[in-house]
């Protein structure tokens, strides 16, 4: 695919490196020529120096034979302004644009092919938020995944010492869950590597353990597997940018939040907008106001500032003064890697979280999520199965049957019944749709319509993946 990337940021650069393992033709545009050298120096593809709302540089960037146009410039401006000529001037088939506006992105009239043609709206921001206040309702979790619009949930955890599973075979899980739960262990990972998640698997301590279930059983399989922590009640946050100041507004409704913002006018300012959140200006690295404002009786620290040092900085000694449990928003990956684990419980990467919505849109097929695991190391892929048995080579077939891809297997599976059936509702029998998570054995058949969960050991598999589900040219 023939892929040009507006923005050589942290977002774009993600994009970038996500994208340029895949065999993909990309050119990524930018006014700051540092940046795209450090790109091209390594990363296999082509940069242009320049004014991404300009046609001619476009033009010289080589739109004219691009299928996908993405628009992660810091300026919302001139992604729209990218997009409507990607659309109207050189007739770009996609066109993916970052917003940081609510204005913008909830506006449908607004990005509609009539005016800034934009196909997809991302909002890095506020899918970081997202995640972390999924990371706040599971206080245990390294990692929280939703798919199939939030029928399936992986939540991602660390293996302690006199957990129910340690030194055990994951085959043993099956004993410790109520009747009618079924949940899998869809991945794991022992220092940096993966293992297959096979039935005679021992799990070690400090394990990070991938389970996956319904929804609505998630909490029920981790509370039987492992020790829950208390409920999140006292949050303490570093910085009040884009980021801090959206968790905060999410969380104060039902949490005590208090907030430290360097810049005293921005506190100010941040005072102003938030309800109930008590706003500091200060610096969060600096003990004296930690100690006042009670650091050891708050349930989590999440360092969200723009400097990855100052997060780490703040996050380490916020768990040294007896902070139960920190996060720290790093974007160096490596960084990330490097503390998490120690002192520092998350080391939360906001491109590696914000890059799988698009990469739903930039995959073969009909991917409708695509999950990052383990920053990038690893993908969950969520696929629509289409076709029928004559043009397709996994409808109608029992998971057995399918190929083997090595470092690739099917975790859950999806589906959503075309009859109604009777449940119930409150205390009431009603007829209605059910929607199943199926946790599939050797002998599961899969069926038109299923959304079907993926998970890959490397990127490396994925147009494999890709190809499986795919259905031969004219079905549609």
């Amino acid at each position: 695919m023939n892929i040009i990337i507006l923005g050589a940021g942290q977002v774009g650069a993600s994009v970038a490196e996500a994208l340029a393992s895949e065999a993909n033709a990309i050119t990524v545009v930018d006014p700051d020529s540092a940046a795209l050298a450090q790109l091209a120096d390594h990363l296999d593809l082509r940069t242009l120096c320049g004014n991404a709302a300009l046609p001619d540089v476009l033009r010289q960037a080589g739109i004219e034979d691009s299928e996908l146009l993405v628009a992660v410039t810091q300026s919302d401006q001139t992604n729209l302004v990218a997009c409507k000529m990607a659309r109207s001037l050189f007739n770009v088939p996609t066109r993916v644009a970052r917003l940081r506006t609510a204005e913008e992105l909830e506006s449908e009239g607004l990005l509609s092919d009539e005016n800034f043609a934009v196909s997809h709206a991302i909002c890095p921001e506020q899918e970081v938020t997202d995640h972390i206040v999924r990371l706040i309702a599971f206080p245990e979790a390294l990692q929280v995944l939703e798919f199939a619009q939030g029928e399936a949930t992986l939540v991602g955890v660390r293996a302690i010492e006199g957990g129910l599973l340690v030194g055990k075979p994951i085959k043993a899980m099956r004993e410790h869950l109520p009747p009618g739960v079924e949940a899998r262990i869809a991945a794991i990972f022992r220092g940096h590597a993966p293992l297959e998640p096979k039935g005679d698997t021992l799990i070690k301590a400090g394990d990070e353990v991938f389970l996956l279930a319904a929804s609505r059983h998630i909490r029920l399989v981790l509370k039987e597997l492992r020790r829950s922590l208390e409920p999140v009640r006292r949050i303490m946050i570093a910085g009040g940018g884009n980021i801090g100041r959206r968790v905060a507004r999410t969380l104060e409704k039902n949490h005590q939040v208090k907030l430290i913002e360097h810049s005293a006018a921005r506190a100010r300012e941040i005072a102003t907008q938030l309800a109930n959140t008590l706003v500091f200006a200060g610096e969060a690295t600096d003990e004296r106001l930690l100690l006042e404002e009670n650091i050891d009786e708050m349930d989590i620290f999440l360092a969200l500032t723009n400097d990855d040092e100052d997060n780490i900085m703040a996050a380490s000694l916020a768990k040294r003064l007896g902070c139960k449990r920190v996060l720290a928003l790093i974007n160096r990956r490596t960084y990330a890697d490097l503390v998490q684990g120690g002192p520092i419980d998350i080391g939360l990467s906001p491109a590696q979280v914000s890059i799988g919505s698009l990469l739903a849109h930039v995959r073969h097929g009909d991917v409708a999520r695509v999950h990052s695991l383990r920053r990038g190391a690893a993908e969950a892929l969520e696929l629509v199965v289409h076709g029928r048995p004559r043009d397709s080579q996994v409808v109608g077939r029992r998971v057995e049957q399918l190929p083997v891809i090595q470092g690739a297997h099917i975790a859950a599976i999806v589906r959503r019944p075309l009859e109604k059936r009777v449940v119930n509702r409150d205390g009431f029998l009603v007829e209605d749709y059910v929607t199943e998570v199926i946790i599939p054995h050797h002998d599961t058949v899969i069926e038109e319509g299923d959304h079907v969960i993926v998970f890959c050991t490397s990127k490396r598999l994925i147009p494999k993946v890709e190809r499986l589900f795919m259905v031969t040219p004219g079905h549609f």
